[in-house]
Order: structure tokens, then C-alpha cells, then sequence
């Protein structure tokens, strides 16, 4: 409780710093629900990282509100007739934040290291490639091994990120610790669990859009607090408002709610074959992970945690996506159904489960709702809340029986897939692995028509979602409060905060 009234305190004094300086420097603070992950897009995994890269970070690619591709670093680009040739033109005059030009070298270098450095969390995201090509100083070719429809979705993400080459080499695997890339801002401190602090870039290619100073981040993980803060005025913006306190804001005339469905999904992950943890019957019996999903009411989940403004789903898109499958809704709860399965897999007993829960109010929330309609059918769900930081190198390590974790989405359906469902894939953690879900998953990619990749997706669905190691649940709204004070502000379905144009009055 101290901490927490600490952190208002500073927040507070924020304020009044900003205040009494208002007219030197403009300075937005965004509250965000966690603290991030490394600040490297090569490396980085977390979805509050990927706002902070919104700043730092420009890609070669963005997409609009209707989520179609738009040019960013890139000017255009041309695929080849068959598929395999991806020729890309790059916006000229363009700098890092250490005066090194951006060019098609610089390019090379920064898809290239996503492909090769140890540990990258892109290289399947563009794992196609098979050389990229310096055809002029602004012209650069990607040549793939297959067609691969969703590429330049990828690259509209942190793998279409650049990166400096000399400040790259200069750091080695310490990049992240003080990231130089081509974004309206630049990095210029970050405390561990405190504040990340960015600066106006001078020499932004797109700088007559950008009009605010300086942004600093401040994880703060209780929503109650963020919302706090930001009503008393010492954060001027908050991620992830909690369902619960979008009457509060709307009611509130100094503040403005802004929303979209989310790209991506909340779910559970079961680790199915990820060290000595993938032990128990859930892991092992198909019929014992039917019998745990059929013991979920994800509508009276929706209501309970989330006043019904959330969106009930079973996929890894949501029901408005076109690729969503119609054919495969969302189950309805049966506890009788659930309750003849557990039997006819042989289990008799409560079975005990490690479910790791990051630590938030609402994923807490959520946690203990599961914990309670679990229990009615035979799953004992031991909770343990761990930061959210532990809880991905804990997955990664196999230390989890359950983990309710999300996942913030991709434009193209690849990008909620391919990494979490085929074999060894970096965000695979579960050990889930099916020779036919990969090679779909290769088709998929290789098709350009809508209707066929929907067909390929429903193999992969039908197989995945009886079989598979997430259970999704739910897909948020994308709730962002904002002060009044900020003006030009809009919301993307991916969640990011994209502040160029955005103006503070």
C-alpha cells in the first residue's frame, strides 16, 4: 500500500513539474499495465514493449484503421509473379537517432540480424526469406524460398523494425538497453519498473507531425492506480482500463474513453511436453483438455470480470475476423459432458494444477472465476501470481502447469498462429507439436487467396482446438483513457500507441 501511494505521489509531482514547465517542453506520460520486456525488436515479446517501440522504432511497413498495409520507412513495394521476389523502395533522407543514414544496407542489416541473432523472436515471423538483395541505396529485393502471403503484414511489426548497424555492432546482445532506431522519438533513460523516458527526435523524417517533447512510461500494474493517477491528472494516458471503469470515464468530463476489439486473444496455454511440469492427466489425455474447456462458460467469464464488454471467442481470431471458422463456435458450457470424459479418461480424483497468473487485478480476477468453474468438474487450479517479466522466462523454462497469458495480435491470421502452434517455434512454450499443423500452416503461407487460406486454417483449427495447448477465452477491447488535454489521437485494432499527430493542449 505504500508503494502504491508513492508511486501517485510521484506521479502527482510529475504533474506539477510538467505544469510548471509547460510552456518550455510538452511532456505526455503514459501509464502502462506492465513493465516491458527488452527494449530490442529483435529480441522483445511483450505487448507494452511494442508501444514503446511505437516511438523509438519506425518499421518499414504500418497499417491503417481498416488494417490494410501502409508505407512508413518503405515508399512501395512489388512482388514478383511468382511469388518469390519482394522489391521494396525506402523512404530517402531518412536518419538514426545517431545521425547514421538509413538506406538499403541498413535494411539488409536489420532483417538479417532478425533472421540470425541467438535468442531472435522474428525469425519465424519472416523465416521465407532466403537473401536479401542491395539492388541501389534506396532500393532493396527480398528473395524468399516460397511464397509467403503474409510478409508484409510481419514486416508491419517488430520485424519490419530498423535498427542502427553501427550502434547494433557497437552494443552486441546490450542494444536493448539503449535501442537506436529510426522513430519520431528517441530513447533516453529507463529505470527497471519505474519509467522509460524518450525525447523528440530533431532530424525525424516525419517530424512536422510530431508535436510533443518528450514521453515518459510509467509502468504502474494496479489499473485502480493508473486510473487514479490519471484522473488526478499525473498521467495524461492509460492502457488496458479495466471494463469495469469505463463508466467512470465516460462519466467524467475532463477524460475521453477510446476503443477497438483486439487483434489478438486472451487464452490458457497447458503445458503439454515442456520439461517435468508436463506431467498431469490435462497434458497427457486429449479427453482431460475437452473435459477442462467444456467446464468454461466464456460468456458468463465476459460478464462476471468484464460487464459483458469484452468478446467471448474459441480462436485465435476473433468472431469478426473473415478468417474466423463459422463451422467451430464457441462451445457452451456442459459440466455433464465434462464430468463423463474425465471418467472415461480414467481420472477419479481432483487433479491438482500449477496455474500461473500474471499480476494484475484483472487477470487475477479472471484466474479466480476459472479457479471456481473448474472446480465443479474435477480441476483443483492452484494459483500463483507471478510478474509479468517471471512469467514469460517461466514459461519459456516449462515452470507452469497453466498460464493465462494473451497474446496482442496480427494483422494477417500467420501472426496469431504459426509461432504458438508449430513445432519448436519461439512461443511455443507449451511443447505442443503436429506434423500436419505444420505443413498446413506452409500451405497457408504460401496462398495469396483469402478463401483458400480460410479453407487451410479450418484443418488447422479443427485439429488444434481439440488437440492443441491454448484454450482461448475472450478478446478485450482495446481501452485507452486519455485525458482531454490530448488532442489527434486514434486507435488502431492492434493496441499500439502510435503518437505522431497526436497534440497535447
Amino acid at each position: 500500500m505504500k508503494d502504491t501511494f508513492k508511486r501517485i505521489a510521484l506521479s502527482l509531482a510529475f504533474a506539477a513539474i510538467a505544469g510548471s514547465g509547460a510552456m518550455a517542453q510538452s511532456h505526455l506520460r503514459i501509464g502502462l499495465a506492465e513493465d516491458p520486456d527488452v527494449l530490442d525488436p529483435t529480441l522483445a515479446r511483450t505487448y507494452v514493449g511494442r508501444i514503446v517501440f511505437s516511438s523509438i522504432c519506425d518499421k518499414l511497413f504500418d497499417i491503417d484503421e481498416k488494417l490494410n498495409v501502409v508505407p512508413q520507412l518503405a515508399t512501395s513495394h512489388e512482388t514478383s509473379p511468382d511469388g518469390l521476389s519482394v522489391t521494396i523502395k525506402l523512404r530517402q533522407g531518412v536518419k538514426f537517432h545517431d545521425g547514421e543514414p538509413f538506406n538499403a544496407e541498413a535494411a539488409k542489416y536489420s532483417l538479417e540480424r532478425h533472421l540470425s541473432m541467438k535468442g531472435s523472436f522474428r525469425k519465424p515471423e519472416i523465416a521465407s526469406i532466403d537473401a536479401i538483395e542491395v539492388v541501389d541505396p534506396s532500393t532493396l529485393r527480398l528473395k524468399l524460398k516460397v511464397p509467403f502471403s503474409p510478409l508484409l503484414a510481419q514486416l508491419t511489426d517488430r520485424a519490419g523494425m530498423m535498427v542502427s548497424p553501427k550502434a547494433a555492432e557497437a552494443a552486441g546482445d546490450k542494444f536493448g538497453l539503449r535501442p537506436v532506431c529510426a522513430g519520431p522519438y528517441k530513447f533516453v533513460e529507463r529505470v527497471q519498473q519505474d519509467r522509460i523516458v524518450v525525447e523528440k527526435f530533431t532530424d525525424y523524417w516525419n517530424k512536422d507531425q510530431v508535436f510533443i517533447d518528450k514521453i515518459t512510461y510509467l509502468p504502474i500494474v494496479d489499473s485502480t492506480v493508473r486510473l487514479a493517477n490519471l484522473r488526478s491528472g499525473g498521467l495524461d494516458m492509460i492502457e488496458r482500463l479495466l471494463a469495469t471503469d469505463i463508466k467512470t470515464v465516460r462519466d467524467n468530463p475532463k477524460l475521453k474513453l477510446i476503443s477497438a476489439v483486439e487483434l489478438g486473444y486472451q487464452g490458457i496455454t497447458i503445458n503439454l511436453s515442456n520439461g517435468p511440469k508436463a506431467v498431469s492427466p490435462l497434458a497427457k489425455d486429449a479427453r482431460v483438455r475437452q473435459a477442462f474447456e467444456l467446464s468454461i462458460d466464456r460468456d458468463a467469464l465476459n460478464q462476471v470480470v468484464f460487464n459483458g464488454e469484452f468478446v467471448p471467442g474459441n480462436q485465435w481470431i476473433n468472431p469478426t475476423n473473415p478468417y474466423y471458422q463459422q463451422s467451430l463456435p464457441v462451445p457452451k458450457r456442459d459440466v455433464a459432458k465434462a464430468k463423463a470424459l474425465l471418467k472415461e479418461a480414467g481420472v477419479t480424483a481432483k487433479i491438482p494444477l500449477d496455474f500461473m497468473v500474471p499480476n494484475n487485478p484483472e487477470t487475477r480476477q479472471v484466474a479466480e472465476v476459472m479457479q471456481s468453474m473448474l472446480a465443479e468438474t474435477g480441476f483443483d487450479l492452484k494459483i500463483r501470481v507471478t510478474e509479468f517479466a517471471t512469467s514469460l522466462k517461466q514459461a519459456e523454462d516449462g515452470n507452469y502447469e497453466l498460464f493465462l497469458i494473451g497474446w496482442s495480435g496480427r494483422s494477417d491470421p500467420d501472426g496469431n498462429s504459426f509461432s504458438f502452434h508449430t513445432c519448436g517455434s519461439p512461443q511455443n512454450n507449451s511443447g505442443f507439436c503436429d506434423k500436419d499443423v505444420d505443413e498446413w500452416h506452409k500451405q497457408a503461407r504460401i496462398k495469396s487467396d483469402p478463401a483458400e487460406r480460410k479453407k487451410i486454417y479450418e484443418n488447422i483449427a479443427k485439429r488444434y482446438l481439440a488437440d492443441g495447448s491454448i484454450k482461448y477465452l475472450y478478446h478485450r477491447r482495446v481501452l485507452m483513457a486519455l485525458s482531454d488535454r490530448i488532442d489527434g489521437y486514434k486507435q488502431m485494432p492492434d493496441g499500439l500507441i502510435r503518437v505522431v499527430g497526436v497534440k497535447l493542449k
